[in-house]
């Protein structure tokens, strides 16, 4: 398997891509935020394929395009009670833009299912430099946000009183989630980004509420599902995707499961 260099540039940009996600998934889930992560997917498809329109790499107009909104979904709401209406707004917008694109966008349709399911297989060596960079920035940007995003995140209102900008953690901390979610387009696809973004942080959030411990079991979990399903497409050539989904939904239930023994 690993005699292949396509094989190994998919395990390390699954590698990449599953770290990221596992970390910033966490507290994606923890401020019940879910729905964020998947609107945002849904608006990184219309800037890829606005960007091919344009002659331009689909990565960066899904990266362009999903910061874009997660800013603007954190300036809208940040308060919890506002979310959804906010999210919901732009997510609207979003689709509306990609059927316009997708009206002109019929010529690509290898191009246009790559961005909706990902094609782990076909990363180079350029988008593996670019994954990188993105993760760094990604990485960087939530330890410099870490302590004031969980106390904004367990105690907003407390928070608020003590100084801290609620909307300002917002902006900053979706920003962030639209970064992560461009990278697990990268491996997944617009579609199942729920499968890495979510999946491993709700199954290690079943299992301990202690945070550094979850957020390595995030981490972990995220690996295994993207390392697992990358190995066991090699030996059944099924979509790499759909066995990141499954394996993410069978994690989930197990952890799920123990939790509730427990």
């Amino acid at each position: 398997m690993f005699a292949y260099q396509f094989m190994d540039n998919a395990f390390i940009a699954a590698t990449i891509v599953a770290l990221v996600s596992g970390l910033v998934g966490y507290f994606l889930v923890m401020r019940g935020q879910a729905f964020a992560g998947h609107a945002l997917s849904h608006v990184g498809f219309t800037g890829a394929t606005g960007a091919v329109l344009l002659g331009l790499p689909p990565l960066w107009g899904l990266v362009t395009m999903t910061v874009a909104a997660g800013v603007g979904i954190g300036l809208l709401g940040e308060r919890v009670t506002n979310r959804d209406v906010a999210i919901g707004l732009v997510l609207s917008l979003a689709l509306g833009l990609g059927l316009l694109f997708l009206h002109y966008f019929t010529a690509f349709a290898t191009q246009a299912t790559a961005l909706l399911f990902g094609n782990v297989l076909a990363v180079d060596e350029p988008t593996l430099w670019s994954l990188a960079g993105l993760a760094a920035v990604s990485l960087a940007g939530l330890a410099i946000i870490a302590r004031p995003l969980l106390f904004a995140s367990l105690q907003p209102d407390l928070a608020e009183a003590r100084g801290v900008s609620l909307r300002l953690v917002s902006v900053a901390f979706l920003a962030i989630v639209a970064l992560a979610t461009a990278e697990c387009a990268q491996i997944v696809g617009v579609l199942l980004v729920f499968a890495l973004m979510v999946g491993p942080a709700a199954s290690a959030q079943h299992l301990t509420v202690r945070l550094g411990y979850g957020l390595l079991l995030s981490a972990l979990l995220a690996l295994f599902e993207a390392w697992a399903g990358i190995a066991v497409a090699w030996y059944t050539d099924w979509p790499v995707s759909f066995l990141i989904s499954a394996l993410s939904m069978t994690v989930y239930l197990a952890c799920a499961g123990i939790g509730r023994r427990r």
